[in-house]
């Protein structure tokens, strides 16, 4: 069987086309011929992914197109005459986008109706959270399922050491991390403001980190780093460090003291698996996706009470038995989303 898979875009790193790449991987062990397409492909990834102008992109049997953002491959993929099968990562809603930047809210509300427009022309269309799922159902998809993204821990895991950075990051201050784009929806304000919390009523040897994009959203990144002078923090205690190599990535989950998210919009959120590979208890807002990932693990709270929040992450930081308890739990979850897990799904799908 050709299974075929289609993206936006072909970037290292990127979890989506990540996520891709491995399943064609598993697809191939399992005897099928698969490539991945996509619009835009990184210099260093040309060969490994196929231009989607290329006539093979249309002749699966089963495709599999990844949906998070308008583009002409929606139209594309309508018109299959076989095989149709959606994988949804979501659309972060354009509210969130709405005091920063109006392009990027037109952009995010013109990929809700073109996910709209597919409701009627998949065979199967997938979500990988049941949030996710239940979004298709609402926008009037059928035949829906939950087909999770496919992650390699070992990037994290098995990464090489970077002593530099090991040496700067076990200073004694204890390290709080975030990973992702600096956007709207992440809420990293609430970060800041929760730092307020845990340096008044818990510990001043804090040092928040944020690994990921910064310039994205400029507007809203100027407002994070007014926020961090109006409580006139001290800078050296919130670092943003852009995107950083696999090797400095893993460095950063390796001497974190827990991981945070306070994200209000997730459809599934790849560092929570991250953080759980590398052994960092997690503490998130239970919000959209984020109960569906972590499954039990971790702790979650609602509603969101930033004091209460800061309290939490104090027993994280220094409970030891809290921690080993919360690490055993992350280890099982964490094997819910192994390459065994992927296989079966694809074997269903493909049968």
């Amino acid at each position: 069987m050709i299974v075929n898979q289609w993206v936006p875009a072909g970037h290292k790193g990127d979890a989506i086309g990540d996520s891709a790449r491995r399943v064609r991987g598993l697809l191939r062990g399992l005897g099928h011929q698969s490539d991945v397409f996509a619009m835009t492909i990184d210099d260093d990834l040309r060969g490994d992914v196929l231009p989607w102008t290329d006539p093979a992109a249309k002749r699966g049997d089963l495709t599999i197109f990844h949906f998070a953002l308008v583009s002409p491959m929606t139209a594309e993929f309508a018109k299959l005459p076989r095989g149709r099968v959606l994988q949804y990562h979501n659309v972060t809603p354009a509210h969130f986008f709405a005091p920063y930047d109006a392009n990027i809210f037109r952009l995010a509300a013109l990929s809700r109706e073109d996910l709209k427009s597919l409701a009627g022309h998949t065979d199967a269309a997938l979500g990988d959270s049941e949030y996710n799922r239940q979004e298709l159902e609402d926008l009037g998809f059928t035949n829906t399922g939950v087909f999770p993204i496919a992650i390699d821990t070992a990037r994290i895991t098995a990464a090489p050491r970077v002593p530099a950075l090991e040496d700067m990051l076990t200073d004694g201050l204890l390290n709080f991390l975030f990973v992702g784009r600096i956007a709207p929806n992440k809420k990293i304000e609430d970060h800041i403001r929760m730092a307020e919390h845990y340096k008044r009523y818990v510990d001043t040897a804090y040092r928040f980190i944020f690994v990921g994009k910064t310039d994205g959203i400029p507007r809203y990144y100027n407002m994070i780093r007014q926020l961090v002078h109006e409580y006139e923090m001290p800078k050296d205690r919130f670092i943003f460090t852009g995107p950083v190599p696999d090797a400095e990535l893993a460095v950063y989950y390796r001497t974190a003291h827990a991981y945070i998210s306070l994200s209000e919009h997730e459809g599934f959120c790849v560092p929570l698996l991250e953080a759980m590979a590398a052994d960092v208890p997690v503490m998130a807002y239970a919000s959209t996706a984020v109960p569906d990932t972590l499954g039990g693990a971790g702790v979650q709270f609602a509603p969101k009470d930033l004091e209460y929040a800061a309290e939490l992450l104090g027993e994280l930081a220094y409970n030891d038995t809290l921690r080993a308890q919360l690490i055993a739990g992350q280890r099982a979850r964490l094997n819910d989303f192994g390459d065994a897990r992927i296989t079966r799904e694809l074997e269903r799908l493909t049968s």
